[in-house]
């Protein structure tokens, strides 16, 4: 799962810019991915349950786990009657839905694209309403502080491109260190990936059996978006306008 780091407050009395908040937000964020993690590690290097917990189940394990916790924190949010971000929901139902499939199907090819279908949705969510001159990325955090519309729009653009590169770089990792399938990887009638190693721009894909990289590589990812997100911060402090500066004060 891949979160947004809060943005900087413009009011520091608004409960989402908070320390307290922001806090809760990042581990809120950090948390299923850690447990995903420990899950993973601990259960392929142990064989238990009669063959249920060992190397090849333990990313269904590490999944689940996964989506228990994020869904936890998500009704631990609404429970406290606390703010949840229209994002996070979109990628809890992706995160849960697809690796729900993979568990239940035993199929492992849904918890290696569920990152890549993540990004590009949220990547979609960014740019199909600014086509037709509307920007969600204003309306998630307009509460939180005030910019001008093409400040809005830049950081919305950049976002955008951001979950596209991920989700290449998701495809990358996993065709990479994944091991190859006996069949060819078909997804709603979509070819995904052909069975065994296969050449793509000069790389060979599916002959490495290192799924422990790609799976570890999650905090990674992690840490990435938080540094996207610091790197973004002196753009958006230059463009955060006072009360005095809006227009609705002039």
């Amino acid at each position: 799962m891949i979160q947004i780091p809060p943005p900087p407050a413009a009011d520091p009395s608004n409960g989402i810019g908070t320390a307290a908040g922001k806090a809760n937000q990042i581990w809120g964020d950090f948390i299923p991915v850690i447990g995903f993690i420990l899950t993973y590690n601990v259960f392929r290097r142990v064989e238990m349950l009669n063959g249920l917990i060992n190397k090849d189940t333990a990313i269904y394990w590490a999944t689940g786990v996964l989506i228990v916790l994020m869904l936890g924190f998500l009704g631990k949010q609404l429970i406290q009657r606390q703010p949840v971000s229209q994002m996070m929901v979109f990628s809890s139902a992706i995160v849960g839905g697809f690796g729900l499939i993979g568990i239940l199907l035993q199929e492992k090819a849904f918890i290696y694209v569920k990152p890549t279908i993540q990004q590009l949705f949220m990547a979609g969510i960014i740019f199909i309403p600014l086509m037709f001159g509307k920007n969600l990325w204003k309306s998630l955090f307009a509460k939180v502080f005030d910019l001008p519309d093409f400040a809005w729009r830049t950081l919305a653009i950049r976002w955008g491109f951001f979950f596209i590169a991920m989700a290449v770089w998701n495809e990358f990792l996993w065709r990479m260190y994944a091991p190859g399938f006996e069949s060819p990887l078909v997804l709603a009638g979509i070819p995904v990936a052909p069975a065994g190693s296969y050449e793509f721009l000069g790389m060979t894909f599916g002959a490495k059996n290192a799924e422990d990289v790609w799976a570890n590589w999650k905090l990674g990812n992690m840490v990435i978006v938080f540094v996207f997100g610091a790197l973004n911060t002196p753009y958006t402090l230059k463009h955060l306008r006072t009360t005095e500066e809006t227009p609705e004060a002039a």
